[in-house]
């Protein structure tokens, strides 16, 4: 059932130039790094978004109140431009957070959620899960304190092909999860394969998953036909055609299973233009208009405010925003900036393989 908490407002005025209005979105996966970068990520986000669930895989990652309450009072601190954003904190597990950390950083709202990443699947994760058997104790309290469970769903094997490692983490390891504690809310982040899409449809409401942008609009062959594109680098890794379609399908689906997470992850343009170069995009400052012109491009419109602003909020059971936002299609092309310079930092803004025509014209409190 489709549950009509909102109404898109869309018109044709005679220069042939459309206004959008939707529920101001939500974030639900960023990453704002530290130090420096805070200086233009948080901003960008803030702008956007009214809410962003904080990725904790800082190189310390953050695995107690201490540390998370620093972390959120920084990211506070640059967001001066937006009096109602909220970071939305989360834990990082491993074996050295305590059922007691868990209960305490719950019972004072420091947390809002904690983050599974299989060690060395992805930027910072060294430290993260080797055993998954290790941390039941704490998925068990998660699951009785109803705190969202958020997965890097891929194996870290080097038998297993990069392009398999999703599909390999939910047959081996999701589903055991989700059979030993039913009740745990999870969401399996950024989904990359109709695999993905397939189990989630499949599986009972208390699990659901999060799309980026970028998947949505790149394949594998994007990447890597004819010179290799670093800026599309990204884990979980690109995938078939195939994959983005269903991943696209699941995006304009109106079953609630689904919503965006940009997983906006910026690397300086030196480490990622180099022979070693770091996974990651920079999607935050068009992220918003480049998805309405993916649904508009497929005559989804009214599908959009679902995916962007409605579904995650339901699955984490907050309250839906109630500021919107207006979006104008011009008839030519927006121009984005390439690049953007965060002191000796320099960060590529992610590129749409399509001209985006919309852009945000103002927040309606």
């Amino acid at each position: 059932m489709i549950i009509d908490y909102y109404t898109i407002y869309l018109i044709q005025s005679s220069n042939f130039m459309k206004y959008l209005e939707i529920v101001k979105p939500d974030d639900w996966h960023v990453h704002f790094r530290e130090g420096k970068w805070l200086n233009v990520l948080v901003p960008e986000t803030s702008k956007l978004y009214n809410r962003a669930v904080v990725m904790p895989n800082l190189i310390e990652p953050i695995v107690n109140i201490k540390q998370a309450l620093f972390y959120k009072q920084q990211i506070l601190n640059f967001s001066r431009n937006n009096a109602f954003f909220e970071p939305l904190m989360t834990y990082y597990l491993n074996e050295s957070i305590t059922v007691k950390d868990l209960i305490d950083a719950k019972k004072n709202n420091v947390i809002f959620a904690a983050k599974l990443y299989p060690a060395g699947a992805t930027t910072n994760s060294s430290k993260g899960v080797k055993q998954i058997s290790k941390i039941f104790k704490l998925l068990e309290i998660m699951s009785k304190l109803n705190i969202p469970l958020l997965i890097h769903g891929e194996v870290n094997d080097k038998k297993i092909d990069i392009f398999d490692r999703e599909r390999v983490f939910i047959e081996n390891h999701l589903i055991q999860i989700h059979e030993k504690f039913p009740n745990l809310k999870i969401t399996l982040e950024h989904i990359t394969t109709k695999f993905a899409v397939d189990f989630v449809n499949q599986s009972s409401n208390e699990i659901k998953a999060s799309i980026t942008p970028h998947h949505l609009i790149l394949n594998r062959t994007d990447m890597l036909e004819h010179k290799i594109k670093p800026h599309y680098y990204c884990l979980p890794i690109l995938k078939r055609e195939e994959d983005r379609k269903a991943l696209l399908n699941a995006a304009f689906n109106q079953n609630q299973k689904f919503f965006m997470g940009t997983d906006s992850a910026p690397h300086d343009i030196k480490d990622k233009e180099n022979a070693c170069g770091c996974a990651g995009v920079f999607n935050t400052i068009n992220s918003v208009q480049t998805l309405v012109q993916i649904f508009y491009n497929n005559n989804k419109l009214e599908t959009l405010e679902n995916f962007i602003s409605i579904n995650g909020a339901l699955h984490y059971e907050l309250p839906i925003n109630s500021q919107k936002v207006k979006l104008k299609k011009y008839k030519e092309a927006i121009e984005f900036p390439n690049s953007l310079k965060i002191n000796h930092l320099k960060v590529k803004v992610f590129k749409p393989n399509f001209d985006v025509f919309w852009q945000i014209e103002d927040e309606i409190t």
